[in-house]
């Protein structure tokens, strides 16, 4: 599965994206940012409040109870603010 990080989470990982492959149980978004959280310490730093991260699988929006199964991409974005 490709995962593609974006601004500062991106920048905290220090990949712009991967190919993973993903343990047996991971199975929903919240899943997936847990399991990330736990690779290192970029990622740790990226994903230090995983509730605010926001995810689009393959190009569309949703939430942190979505399923990932079948999913070509994941893209994972820092929150949005205004301004």
């Amino acid at each position: 599965m490709k995962l593609v990080y974006f601004a500062w989470v991106r920048e905290r990982i220090g990949l712009a994206e991967e190919v993973v492959q993903l343990p047996a149980g991971i199975v929903s978004v919240s899943d997936l940012l847990h399991w990330l959280k736990a690779r290192g310490v970029g990622y740790e730093a990226a994903l230090l409040a995983p509730e605010t991260i926001r995810v689009a699988i393959d190009q569309e929006h949703v939430d942190h109870s979505s399923p990932i199964a079948g999913a070509t991409e994941i893209a994972i974005f820092p929150p949005m603010t205004g301004g």
